[in-house]
């Protein structure tokens, strides 16, 4: 358990961020909580939490979270770059901007949290956690975008590892698909989820454990990482989950196009 840490924490209003947040509060930290949207955060009656309303898809943003942090806090111990959203879509639109956006928050975001977190500790030992995604290592129909922001810091992690100094330690998650708001953010109308889903509690719990023992990645799924050995060894595996999970895909499209799907709320 992770004890008596000064942490930043961001997206932690929902999903995996929240359940991290609680295992947090279980030990004596004090955490400065940062998300765009906090309503959840605020009915949390915590006298070691900070809030911050901030989206952190921003140079400005990050910059103002450091300065929240250093004013509130003797030292950071922890830095935990969680924020994150998908998007499930066809990819047939011309859009900088819808792709920028995602970019902002997925890939530059936790880049430029490392940068300002590295300069920060100035030779002093510090643990740098971001939540990556299995997507990350390998793409999924339907979350193009999403897998390109995913794969981009799964590389980002692999050749900064390469050069970073030895008083920095970086923990990065890879969860597969988790059953949080995360779906209803990716698309307006209900689609059938990528095959495992995962508990946000049991993610949260299998990175706090990896955070505390010091390692480098968080796999939470067994069976995601036996199936890449399977895959492996014999291709044909990854290429008949594929068509499974581009079915569903095709099913999310028609249903898109012709009015008939059913909203997440609903």
């Amino acid at each position: 358990m992770i004890n008596g840490k000064n942490i930043v924490l961001t997206g932690c209003n929902s999903g995996i961020g929240l359940e991290f947040l609680k295992l947090l509060i279980e030990g004596d930290n004090k955490v400065l909580c940062v998300d765009k949207n906090t309503d959840r955060l605020e009915k949390i009656n915590n006298d070691n939490l900070y809030i911050l309303k901030e989206d952190v898809s921003t140079k400005e943003a990050v910059d103002r979270v450091f300065e929240k942090a250093e004013k509130i806090f003797s030292f950071i111990d922890i830095f935990y770059a969680n924020a994150g959203y998908p998007y499930y879509e066809e990819m047939n639109y011309c859009d900088w901007e819808r792709i920028e956006n995602m970019f902002n928050t997925n890939v530059f975001s936790p880049i430029y949290s490392y940068q300002k977190y590295l300069s920060y500790l100035g030779g002093r030992k510090g643990i740098m956690a971001i939540t990556i995604s299995a997507i990350g290592e390998m793409a999924m129909p339907g979350f193009t975008i999403y897998s390109s922001s995913k794969f981009a810091m799964n590389g980002f992690q692999q050749a900064v590892r390469l050069e970073k100094p030895d008083n920095l330690q970086l923990t990065c998650l890879y969860p597969v698909a988790t059953d949080t708001g995360f779906f209803p953010a990716a698309a307006p109308i209900r689609f059938k989820k990528p095959f495992p889903v995962q508990k946000p509690q049991d993610v949260a719990k299998k990175m706090m454990k990896g955070i505390e023992k010091g390692k480098k990645k968080v796999s939470p799924c067994a069976l995601f990482g036996l199936s890449k050995v399977l895959m492996a060894v014999c291709p044909p595996v990854r290429t008949i989950y594929w068509a499974l999970e581009k079915r569903k895909f095709i099913e999310f499209m028609e249903n898109m196009k012709n009015g008939t799907g059913v909203k997440w709320d609903e």
